[in-house]
C-alpha cells in the first residue's frame, strides 16, 4: 500500500536493533484519519471471508484492529500478554515471544469469548518473525475457531515470518512489505 510506505519513508526511524520506529502515526500516537485508511484496505482484502470476530494482541494491534472492526461491524477480541484480576481463570492460551521486549509471555484469552463458530481475521501492526501471529493461532485453534487470514501493516520480509505463516497455509496480507532496512540505507520495500 503505497500510502503506508509514503508515512514509513517520511516519519519512520530506523534504530539499533532492527527495530523500525513508526510510533509518530502508528502505535504510539495515532494518525486515525491515516489508520482509518489502512484499515478501509483490510475490510476490502477480506469482505468476503465472512469475518465475525477480530483478534489481536496488546498492546500496538487493539487501535488497528478497533479501526478495522468498525468496517466490519464486529467486535474485537484481544489477548492479554498477562493474566489479571479480571481475566477468568478458564482461558485460551498462546505463547508469544516478544522481539521489541526480548521476553517470552503467555498470551490469554477468556474462553467466553472465542467459539467454534467464529471467523477470526487476526491484525497485528507489525510481523517479524511471527511469534505474535503464532500465539494467536494457538489460541484460535484451542477455542475450534476458523482463522479467515492475518492483516498485518508493516512486515518485515527479510525476518521470514509471514513466509512460515504463508507455508502453513495462512493467508497474510502485509500493506507494507520491507525487503531490508539499515540506518545507513534505509528502508527498502519488496
Amino acid at each position: 500500500m503505497k500510502l503506508l510506505e509514503d508515512r514509513i519513508q517520511k516519519d519512520g526511524i530506523v534504530l539499533d536493533g532492527d527495530v523500525l520506529k513508526v510510533g509518530s502515526f502508528l502505535n504510539q500516537q495515532l494518525d486515525v484519519p491515516f489508520l482509518s485508511e489502512i484499515c478501509k484496505e483490510f475490510y476490502r482484502l477480506y469482505r468476503d471471508a465472512g469475518v465475525n470476530k477480530i483478534l489481536t494482541i496488546e498492546a500496538s494491534g487493539i487501535a488497528i484492529a478497533a479501526l478495522t472492526a468498525q468496517y466490519f461491524n464486529v467486535p474485537v477480541v484481544f489477548a492479554k500478554k498477562a493474566k489479571s484480576a479480571n481475566v477468568a481463570s478458564d482461558v485460551y492460551k498462546g505463547t508469544v515471544k516478544s522481539y521489541t521486549h526480548g521476553v517470552v509471555v503467555e498470551a490469554v484469552v477468556s474462553k467466553e469469548y472465542l467459539h467454534k463458530n467464529d471467523r477470526l481475521l487476526l491484525i497485528d501492526d507489525f510481523l517479524a518473525k511471527g511469534s505474535a501471529l503464532e500465539g494467536l493461532l494457538e489460541i484460535a485453534k484451542a477455542s475450534g475457531a476458523t482463522v479467515v487470514g492475518a492483516g498485518v501493516a508493516v512486515e518485515k520480509a527479510y525476518q521470514g515470518g509471514g513466509d512460515g505463516l504463508r507455508a502453513e497455509g495462512i493467508r497474510v496480507e502485509s500493506l507494507a512489505k520491507i525487503a531490508s532496512m539499515s540506518k545507513k540505507d534505509g528502508i527498502v520495500f519488496c
